[in-house]
């Protein structure tokens, strides 16, 4: 009896309980104050950008990470199918909401715009709609017809190679410095490039006590 008691304690010691710090509202509104108090002029004879835009790239990349983080731990078996799909939308509720202060607003916005295609893609790859990756070429193709006429189905596509691009396709490097007048499709297609290079750093990722997303 002795031994049986003791092999069930080392099975519980071995599979701990997920302990995980999910992307929140405090979170986005340090990132907002930081923008808020952030220089946009830059010194007019330094050609490095000003730090706010630098800060607003880094948001970008929080955000993108903390969503394929989910993605990650969804792939891990750490969380169940259903979880994924609420944790993506707590976060997307949070990023798209309103943002205070006019000035604030629009510069946050133009990020919200180009983040649409990121929430739209994990909620795609999650219910297993995703293209094979040798219709990429033909879907970008596509998508920069449709932009100027129906930008619905514009994101209908860019989020399908979104959903392509974290069930493990390649894009869309290449496709964005094919164009020297972007479009709000290339805007999208360079989200789901950072989708990529975020699925890339987080091959190996897998939770660990306390760890924020």
């Amino acid at each position: 009896m002795a031994a049986k008691k003791s092999t069930k304690k080392s099975e519980s010691e071995a599979a701990p309980k997920l302990f995980y710090i999910f992307y929140n509202q405090e979170r986005w509104d340090n990132w907002l104050k930081t923008l808020e108090e952030a220089d946009w002029s830059g010194d007019e004879d330094s050609e490095d950008m000003p730090e706010g835009y630098r800060f607003l790239n880094g948001l970008t990349d929080d955000i993108t990470l903390a969503a394929i983080k989910i993605i990650r731990l969804y792939q891990n078996k750490r969380i169940t199918l259903e979880d994924a799909r609420n944790k993506l939308r707590g976060v997307e509720e949070i990023v798209m909401s309103e943002v205070p202060g006019e000035d604030l607003a629009e510069i946050v916005g133009s990020m919200q715009v180009s983040l649409v295609v990121l929430f739209a893609a994990v909620q795609k790859y999650l219910e297993s709609l995703y293209p094979p990756a040798e219709e990429i070429k033909n879907l970008v193709k596509e998508g920069r017809k449709a932009i100027d006429k129906d930008s619905e189905k514009a994101l209908d596509i860019a989020s399908s190679i979104g959903s392509a691009v974290i069930n493990g396709a390649a894009c869309c490097a290449k496709y964005v410095k094919d164009t020297d007048d972007p479009t709000l499709f290339d805007e999208w297609l360079v989200e789901v490039e950072r989708i990529a290079d975020a699925m890339k750093s987080l091959k190996d990722f897998d939770e660990e006590a306390g760890e924020s997303a």
